[in-house]
């Protein structure tokens, strides 16, 4: 097959007289593929070329060094998406490149595949019968929906090209690996790590479970109903009764925006450090204290102005109490607390032990009650009193306590406030914060260790490191207890009338090798004296006395996934060099991660982590069906159902896009980033298929030309070859593949299609096929390619394979990803060449600069340069005065070129004059000399050769005398 485009001038030369003595490009690789030619072509290079078999291969191989990245498990509640690509692809290039680089790859795919999300699908296929399903049916239908998940995400990944063993994956919900959630369970439990307690944590009615705060989103457009209450007065601190005189009401006024947890009230707290005052409304003449701060902005909210009174430090607010504004013979204590702030509010904080984190911690302190008034559905207990009772607390349980509040005339203001509150990251409904018994991490133990390790961990970006300090630091406390069903089951028994429970060495060790064989599904499927292991039944009596009932709380599904290193790294450090997960488990996957592992023995389980962003729409949006700006994967790779609106671009586009966007922020994807990452690809296309068209019948071993007895231009292009592979080395290293591809696009439009192709077409085609000129440039043309394909194929692997296939000099083709990665030479390495070509090319510029839209063959062009380091350096392209054969004159493209030191006594009047200075830079900056040139361009007096069309001949019927030797008597 011969090249069409650029070489037709020469196919077409003189009526196709000389057309058969023209060395023009041979190559089958083609320039396009259309339709389903790209996907179709993918496939079949993933058949021919072993990806499947590429990570067993690479497993084999003796090498001395191994590169662990842990997969962090998708989860399997759905089918893939470009959030996925973007992961998947990212984890991918970076094997790819290790395995290259010759170390050897652990890389064990896997998926989250228990938890609230799956059990919510499978429930509401079931409607108003799900409540009559059992457990055991929940757990059997919910592991054949993550099994089906699993098949659709497995089956893209691989049409991905994502290189793994994937017969040898892990899962969640495999026995295996349940038992060694349980080995940790118990080895943190043993060393008090995981406890029992009674605390607030984030509760969704929704789903009737306990949520940790890696299950949250924030919807920041809720709107809630915030109020400004008082409560009046009752009994003054010392220090505070003598600003007051008696003679008006006194109350503390306080602003919330849960008005339900108003009944369950138990303290008003206040900053000690802080300004107090005691005000005087104009509106009641009623007296109010409140943080001196916020006397002016409360005042404006409730429409009035407020007269200061005193002032007083809230220090002396100590000891003093408050009535109850809805339980008038109920005392509300005034306590100091560290988290008071003066960013909204009255500077006093109203104090519900059972529905606030720091609130419970006020209470421990002071020995507060902490009973909870709220129920698992979200609803008020009948401890609520019977205006409050079986009432949604978000709806009309708010309405009621409002009502209430202004029965007792101690409403002051109620308004809706927009802002971000905490929702079910499943069901998209509002959670609550509500008291009940839990199992709990005690992170306080393992932060301090937890963010040392840290330290000594690399972060990309390095920001991502305090994100997730910060998110650390936020933390109280992680709850691991889940009221659900489908999960591994938390392995205690507890007693049946006493608030007791039962776990040792022994039990656990008992339910684990029945778990390893038989699944978490023993838990609800065998009786409680068969969970027990002997000895410890017979010490509870018998199976007949047992007083033990297995509790009914699964693991968090953080814990669940978050102890995957433990059951997948190999070796006995367990420390992967690399954990790649999008920003969002900054508070996930790495945190519970690197606290199980703190915990299990005070080391971080990876080395390096990559935090990605997420996938947005065109102009930054979320991406949602309704807002119709979902873009699928496989209608990417295969195409819509109208090719021209959705064409089928194949799995190396989606690659490219992954590979170049900014991956460190948003990632936004759209019809248009995928047509330009085609347009990307297709001119890289056309630069492979030039390269492999000028090198056929070239063979490296024979007819390679030394780098000393190079053409300077080529051996310039080998200069910048090796700077290339430099940085593109250094940015996969610092898995900067946006930077690779920038590398890289630059370089085969610039310096190869826009520069040194244009150059060398004349010498490939029109010289002698074994000329020392034209191999001296197949020579290079063969190292470029190399560096090219080992480059890129990473990123694009089917399209590395596709050309490796197509390479004439290797016979047997194996992968690409079998043969190592770039392979440079120091002798390429010159700068001083760079100055000699920079300086010839600033007056090529200047030549073609002068002649715009002409051809530059029918001109002559003078360089007149100053005797000094210039005139030396370029005389090194040149020797004789001139030449229309010359590497300079080659580069100039000219009819011919003439190098003088000194301008001619006379020139034609027809002539363009350019004058220019250059700054030479030698050895490292140690020489430096500016020296003055002239170019002086003239249209040339010789006629244009029927066979190379350059103007170099003496008249058109006759060859120029380069081509009159080439073609000899032919």
């Amino acid at each position: 097959m011969r090249f069409t485009g650029a070489s037709n001038q020469l196919q077409s030369s003189s009526n196709g007289r000389y057309r058969d003595t023209v060395l023009l490009p041979q190559t089958s690789f083609p320039m396009k593929l259309l339709g389903r030619q790209q996907p179709d072509t993918e496939l079949d290079i993933q058949q021919k070329c072993g990806f499947s078999e590429l990570y067993s291969w690479q497993r084999e191989r003796k090498v001395k060094t191994e590169f662990c990245l842990h997969d962090g498990p998708p989860y399997a509640n759905g089918d893939p998406h470009v959030g996925h690509a973007l992961n998947k692809i990212l984890k991918d290039i970076a094997n790819r490149y290790h395995m290259m680089r010759g170390s050897k790859i652990h890389f064990v795919p896997g998926w989250d595949c228990h938890g609230l999300p799956i059990e919510i699908k499978v429930l509401s296929e079931f409607g108003g019968k799900a409540q009559n399903l059992s457990a055991l049916e929940i757990r059997e239908k919910a592991r054949s929906f993550a099994k089906a998940a699993i098949e659709k995400q497995k089956s893209a990944f691989i049409r991905w090209g994502i290189m793994a063993d994937w017969n040898n994956c892990y899962y969640t919900f495999d026995g295996k690996y349940e038992a060694k959630q349980l080995r940790m369970f118990y080895q943190m439990y043993d060393k008090g790590l995981i406890y029992r307690s009674y605390k607030p944590v984030f509760w969704s009615p929704s789903s009737r479970t306990a949520l940790a705060e890696a299950e949250l989103e924030y919807n920041p457009e809720h709107v809630s109903r915030s109020i400004y209450v008082k409560f009046p007065l009752l009994k003054p601190a010392p220090k505070l009764a003598s600003l007051i005189d008696g003679s008006s009401p006194v109350s503390f006024l306080v602003w919330t925006t849960q008005p339900w947890t108003i009944p369950a009230n138990q303290a008003v707290c206040y900053m000690p450090d802080a300004k107090y005052a005691v005000v005087k409304c104009s509106k009641s003449g009623n007296l109010y204290i409140l943080a001196a701060d916020k006397v002016t902005p409360v005042a404006s909210a409730l429409k009035t102005t407020f007269e200061v009174i005193s002032t007083f430090s809230g220090v002396d607010l100590e000891n003093g109490t408050c009535t109850h504004p809805l339980i008038p013979d109920k005392v509300s204590p005034l306590l100091p607390a560290k988290h008071v702030t003066m960013t909204k509010g009255t500077g006093l904080v109203h104090t519900a032990p059972a529905h606030g984190m720091e609130d419970y911690s006020v209470a421990s302190q002071h020995s507060l009650s902490t009973d909870c008034l709220v129920d698992e559905d979200g609803v008020f207990t009948d401890a609520a009193g019977p205006e409050l009772q079986n009432k949604a607390v978000l709806e009309e349980g708010t309405d009621v306590v409002i009502k209430m509040l202004q029965a007792s005339k101690n409403l002051l203001l109620e308004e809706k406030l927009v802002h971000s509150y905490p929702y079910d990251w499943r069901t998209k409904k509002p959670v609550v914060i509500r008291a009940s018994k839990q199992w709990f991490v005690n992170i306080t133990e393992l932060k301090t260790a937890a963010k040392e390790l840290l330290k000594k961990v690399k972060f990309i970006p390095g920001s991502a490191l305090n994100a997730m300090v910060e998110m650390m630091d936020r933390r109280p406390y992680w709850c691991i207890s889940r009221q659900r069903v489908w999960g591994v089951p938390i392995p205690v028994f507890h007693h049946k009338t006493k608030d007791e429970f039962l776990i040792n060495s022994q039990t656990i060790e008992h339910i684990v090798k029945l778990v390893e064989q038989h699944g978490s599904d023993i838990w609800w499927t065998l009786p409680p004296e068969q969970l027990l292991p002997k000895e410890v039944l017979s010490q509870a009596g018998g199976p007949d006395a047992l007083e033990y009932v297995p509790g009914q709380d699964i693991l968090d599904i953080w814990f669940d996934s978050g102890t995957s290193w433990a059951y997948v790294l190999p070796g006995t450090d367990q420390r992967a060099d690399l954990y790649l997960e999008g920003k969002d488990q900054l508070g996930g996957w790495f945190q519970s991660s690197l606290l199980t592992s703190v915990a299990a023995r005070t080391q971080a389980p990876f080395k390096t982590v990559v935090v990605h962003g997420f996938t947005l729409g065109e102009k930054g949006e979320k991406m949602s069906k309704s807002l119709g700006n979902v873009i699928d994967p496989d209608v990417v790779i295969n195409g819509g159902q109208d090719p021209s609106k959705e064409p089928p671009y194949g799995a190396d586009v989606l690659r490219w896009w992954v590979a170049e966007s900014n991956v460190f922020t948003e990632v936004t994807i759209s019809p248009s980033a995928l047509s330009a990452a085609r347009e990307d690809i297709s001119k890289l296309r056309n630069t492979l298929r030039f390269l492999l068209g000028n090198v056929a019948g070239f063979n490296p071993e024979t007819d390679s030309i030394p780098v000393k007895n190079m053409y300077v231009i080529d051996q310039y292009m080998l200069h910048l070859l090796q700077d290339l592979a430099s940085k593109i080395t250094d940015s996969y290293k610092q898995y900067d593949f946006g930077k690779v591809v920038r590398l890289l696009r630059a370089f085969y439009t610039r310096e190869l299609s826009n520069f040194y192709f244009s150059i060398i077409k004349d010498r490939l085609y029109c010289e002698k096929a074994s000329d020392p000129k034209r191999r001296s440039c197949q020579t290079a043309l063969v190292e470029i390619l190399d560096v090219m394909v080992r480059s890129f194929a990473p990123i694009l692997p089917h399209l590395a394979e596709e050309v490796f296939q197509h390479v004439p000099y290797v016979k047997e083709p194996k992968s690409v990803f079998r043969t190592g990665w770039i392979n440079t030479s120091s002798i390429w390495k010159k700068p001083g060449l760079e100055e000699a070509m920079e300086s010839a090319c600033a007056m090529r510029d200047a030549f073609l600069g002068s002649i715009p839209g002409k051809n530059a063959a029918e001109h002559e062009v003078t360089l007149v340069i100053e005797p000094g380091l210039l005139f030396e350096i370029i005389e090194m392209l040149q020797a004789e005065e001139t030449s229309s054969t010359s590497q300079l004159n080659e580069l100039m493209m000219a009819s011919q070129t003439t190098l003088l030191p000194q301008e001619p006594p006379s020139m034609p009047a027809d002539v363009t004059e350019l004058r220019g200075t250059f700054l030479i830079n030698l050895e490292g900056g140690d020489i430096r000399e500016e020296s003055a040139y002239k170019v002086i361009v003239m249209p040339t007096t010789k006629e244009k050769c029927p066979r190379c069309w350059k103007y170099t001949a003496e008249s058109s019927d006759t060859l120029c005398p380069r081509c009159a030797n080439a073609v000899g008597g032919k």
